[in-house]
Formats: C-alpha cells, structure tokens, sequence
C-alpha cells in the first residue's frame, strides 16, 4: 500500500512540475497591430494567412525566428491604460516578419489585426502580453 501512495505522489509532484514549467517559460511584452504584411521579411508575397506576426529586434535574430509559432495572451493595458482590453483568450501566431525600431516599432510582437483581435479590444492598439513559443 505504502508504495501505491509513494507513486501517487510523485505523480502529483510531476503533473505541478510540468504545469508549472510552461507558465515559468512566457516572455512579457507589448503587442501591438498592423493591418497587411505583404509581402514579408520571411515569405515575400506568399500569402501566411491571418494568424501571423512580426517579431521585434530583440526576437528576430537576424531571421532565424521566420516561422516560428508563438502563443500569445493579452494580460493588460499597455503604458498605464485605462481599464482591460483584454478578453481572456489567446492566439497562435507564425512569425512572418520583422518589427524593426529603425522603422519606427514600439512592440515586442505586432500581431496581425485578426490575431490582436482574437486576445483583445482592438481600440486598446497596445497591451501587454505574455507569449511562449509553441
């Protein structure tokens, strides 16, 4: 009996490990929108879709983030906002482009208008987020 109890509680220990890790993995940001993307740093004019993004200098890394999938969640107002924009859900999105600050990019990711729509009120136009790569 005793090793029947030992067993389910290192099970229990290992199901909170494992939730924990990937709660202890999100990066914390700002998301912000655009409305088209083509054609993009990575794909050109290939058309990626809805639930795309753009990742900033600090993600990009020269490129080698082309493709990669984020899930992304809304967790506030941005720069001391009123109020939640938020809705509680979050998005999947594939890096298709760069967010450069020489071009002007105040975000850490910037969603496509759908995808910021699917975590947020679009009026917000900024929130903070935490995203874990998929």
């Amino acid at each position: 009996m005793a090793v029947n109890n030992m067993s389910s509680m290192l099970m229990v220990m290992a199901v909170v490990v494992l939730g924990t890790a990937s709660t202890a993995t999100a990066t914390s940001g700002v998301a912000t929108f655009y409305e088209t993307y083509t054609p993009s740093a990575c794909y050109g004019n290939m058309d990626m879709g809805n639930m795309v993004a753009a990742a900033s200098d600090s993600l990009w890394n020269n490129g080698a983030v082309c493709g990669s999938c984020y899930r992304v969640k809304c967790t506030g107002a941005a720069y001391g906002g009123s109020g939640n924009p938020c809705n509680g859900n979050s998005v999947v999105v594939k890096i298709v482009d760069e967010c450069a600050s020489s071009d002007g990019c105040q975000s850490t990711i910037d969603l496509s208008k759908q995808a910021f729509a699917k975590i947020a009120n679009l009026d917000a136009g900024e929130v903070k987020v935490d995203f874990n790569s998929e």
